[in-house]
């Protein structure tokens, strides 16, 4: 048998294999998620895994989850980020994803979600909010990272994005050093995200998940944030697609039972 977990997200698209074959890929989701998930179903046939065969059992998860036709199950982000953090943290932890459209924090005890906070209305404190700056300042999202590591913080008091760029604008026509820029723009955003963390009483184990789970940069300011360590793995951001796929196992085997 075959599981495969696909993520789509807003931004990205993460999609993880487990079985007869181990692998794992992302690419960028696009303006169509229908189309992001037929691609998807090609590049799994060229690996070898037929989706439409019984030895398949696929869940699909994300922004995009319902595009995924040939999926067996759709099961939400929350559910499957937890099993996948899970994986990477233990039983008891707090998983902080940092998505391109939202940020969770996902608090789990003994294997199970106990409370979960979501922001979706606001761009703000995501990763949108720092490919938008990256963008304006002309420089790739690592190179901010790279660039605010090296940088005095700037600050930026608005919390809208719209307000938030003209206040890098306005730095940019001052002649502020962008280094200075880039390290307000990522202090803000992880002020915002630890701010939403702190509304709950955190575990000990916290793990950083999403796009900027890559970033140790990032961790280490949103450790900062919190008052405790806050991990992240090279393959944090796969934390939702592995999830569904070890729930797509878990459900077949009960469903065998």
């Amino acid at each position: 048998m075959d599981y495969v977990g696909i993520d789509i997200g807003s931004t990205a698209s993460k999609v993880v294999a487990r079985g007869s074959r181990d692998f794992h890929f992302t690419l960028p989701t696009g303006w169509n998620s229908k189309e992001t998930a037929l691609i998807i179903r090609d590049r799994l046939l060229e690996a070898g895994i037929d989706v439409r065969s019984e030895a398949t059992k696929t869940i699909a998860t994300g922004y995009g989850r319902v595009a995924v036709d040939f999926a067996d199950y759709v099961v939400t982000e929350i559910t499957c980020h937890a099993r996948g953090g899970i994986e990477f943290a233990g039983k008891d932890c707090a998983i902080i994803d940092v998505g391109g459209q939202d940020t969770k924090v996902i608090l789990v005890n003994q294997g199970m979600v106990q409370d979960f906070l979501m922001n979706d209305k606001c761009s703000a404190g995501t990763g949108k909010f720092l490919e938008i700056m990256a963008n304006r300042l002309g420089i790739t999202l690592q190179e901010l990272f790279d660039m605010a590591a090296q940088g005095e913080v700037l600050p930026i008091s608005s919390l809208c994005t719209v307000f938030a760029e003209s206040e890098i604008i306005s730095y940019i026509g001052e002649g502020r050093k962008r280094e200075d820029i880039a390290a307000g723009v990522v202090d803000s955003v992880a002020s915002k995200v630890a701010q939403m963390a702190l509304r709950r009483e955190l575990p000990e184990k916290i793990m950083l998940t999403g796009g900027l789970s890559g970033s140790t940069y990032f961790a280490k300011i949103l450790s900062e944030k919190i008052g405790r360590k806050v991990q992240n793995a090279e393959y944090g951001r796969y934390a939702g697609a592995l999830g569904a796929s070890i729930l797509a196992e878990e459900k077949t085997r009960r469903r065998q039972k």
